[in-house]
């Protein structure tokens, strides 16, 4: 039998199934488009930012609706208070990650970035602690991210006010502080290996994101028998995991178990001490899996945002001149800022907040599954169920923001120009799957911007006219369009 043959009476199967299950659906699901057997909505959808195709649908179906993603069927949650009800109210019932293909092909299921059950809760409590004891959102912490702020200047000086891509001067400097905290290590800008990793780190997030990705998550069995940029991605992240296992094996062969350097040691230490109990979440493939949950996550998220952030200022040049003020005053030019000066810059605060509101980087946010059935407001959510707690619709909510399509920092500040909290704010996520490294994010974009602020006014070439806000590429995450940046010192 030929592959074209098999893989036709493959479809037939699966439609048949999809019909029998569709058929004998539950009663009381949430509403939704009608779809295609084996397509589901995916005809009628926007592939290249599905969250607007989402929200859209809301309009007509609800707050809490059915999409069909290719067979794959799919609960979305729009709007702060459905996504607060479930996420929040109702952690439990909702606390569960869905199975993402492409991840779920990279880790093997390892790690606690999607994995659940006494595996997700073991590693995460641990990552969280270990993370805390090697200073994240504390002091300690504080100090690299000034130091390695003070390298970040210095490089960026060095382009002597010319244009330069800044991708991977930030992602060089975001990346080191990840790495200080798990290989105990930050490496020097122009190393070559180092710059490779980060290439690659930036490729597969913009592969997640972009529609033959997506394509991938939705019908993993057909496109891993295609050509295509996923057999190249894979290849990328087997190197990846090559380098992560490299530092895995050089810290076994120098570990001190009374004197942990760091996350990969105090690992090592924990599946020692474990290595005897059968049911241990503490093993070899964890680790090397978790190493590349924070390598992965604790690089690229932050560093885009911080691209992105530069992007607005010099499309708001008003805005970029009232921070710098606000900096000036409050600061000055010469001492690096610390935590303990955000309390003191409130306009400055508000408007990194809006940056992140407004550019919105996980719009469907990382989808969670329902792994035993649900009730949730008066519907019947199926077990194994994907959901879409949808972060656009609670960043973009016209009932929490007064201008939720514009960029406008008045949203964080309050009658008297203080800063003011709003709690649909949730680019982290919310509940007990939020970002483990929101606490460092936070102080990484407010320790980095402050200081690139104070040292630089930033431009590009063809003026604030010549920057498009809009995202390069819209799936999984949104990822601003290249530019030229100049900086030039104050």
């Amino acid at each position: 039998m030929d592959s074209f043959t098999t893989l036709l009476l493959l479809g037939l199967v699966i439609a048949l199934l999809m019909l029998l299950r569709w058929r004998n659906k539950p009663l009381n699901c949430p509403p939704g488009p009608k779809p295609l057997p084996l397509l589901g909505n995916l005809l009628t959808m926007d592939t290249r930012a599905p969250f607007k195709t989402f929200l859209k649908w809301s309009k007509t179906y609800g707050p809490v609706m059915t999409v069909h993603l290719g067979p794959k069927k799919a609960v979305v949650l729009v709007g702060y208070d459905t996504v607060k009800e479930a996420l929040v109210d109702n952690a439990e019932d909702f606390v569960d990650r869905a199975t993402i293909p492409f991840l779920y092909t990279v880790v093997k299921g390892y790690g606690f970035a999607i994995s659940n059950g006494e595996r997700w809760r073991q590693l995460r409590r641990f990552t969280l602690s270990t993370l805390r004891d090697f200073g994240m959102g504390r002091k300690r912490m504080e100090g690299w991210i000034q130091e390695e702020s003070r390298h970040l200047l210095d490089t960026i000086n060095n382009t002597n006010s010319a244009p330069f891509e800044p991708t991977f001067y930030l992602s060089r400097a975001v990346s080191n502080i990840i790495c200080a905290l798990v290989f105990s290590q930050r490496f020097n800008y122009e190393d070559v290996n180092f710059l490779h990793f980060l290439q690659i780190i930036n490729a597969i997030l913009k592969f997640l994101s972009s529609p033959w990705g997506q394509f991938y998550n939705v019908f993993p069995w057909l496109v891993e028998r295609l050509p295509g940029k996923h057999l190249s991605i894979m290849k990328d992240v087997d190197e990846l995991k090559g380098f992560c296992r490299g530092k895995i094996q050089q810290h076994e062969n120098s570990l001190d178990p009374n004197n942990p350097r760091d996350f990969i040691d105090c690992f090592l230490v924990q599946l020692k001490q474990e290595k005897d109990n059968p049911s241990t979440e503490f093993h070899y493939e964890n680790l090397v899996a978790t190493v590349l949950n924070l390598f992965l996550a604790g690089t690229e998220t932050t560093s885009t945002t911080i691209r992105y952030a530069l992007m607005l200022l010099i499309k708001h040049p008003e805005i970029q001149t009232c921070m710098q003020k606000e900096i000036d005053t409050v600061i000055g030019q010469e001492r690096s800022p610390s935590v303990e000066d955000r309390k003191s810059l409130p306009f400055t605060d508000a408007v990194i907040h809006e940056v992140q509101r407004y550019i919105d980087l996980v719009p469907l946010n990382v989808p969670h599954c329902a792994t035993r059935e649900i009730t949730f407001r008066g519907y019947t959510i199926p077990k194994d169920t994907i959901i879409f707690p949808l972060l656009y619709s609670v960043l973009r909510d016209d009932k929490q923001w007064e201008n939720p399509w514009t960029f406008d920092p008045k949203h964080f500040l309050d009658t008297n120009g203080n800063f003011k909290k709003n709690p649909a704010f949730m680019p982290f996520s919310a509940g007990k799957r939020s970002c483990v490294g929101e606490s460092l994010a936070r102080m990484e974009l407010f320790i980095f911007l402050v200081s690139l602020l104070q040292r630089f006014t930033f431009t590009t070439p063809g003026g604030p006219e010549s920057i498009d806000t809009t995202p390069e590429i819209s799936g999984f995450a949104n990822l601003p369009c290249r530019y030229e940046l100049i900086a030039t010192p104050r």
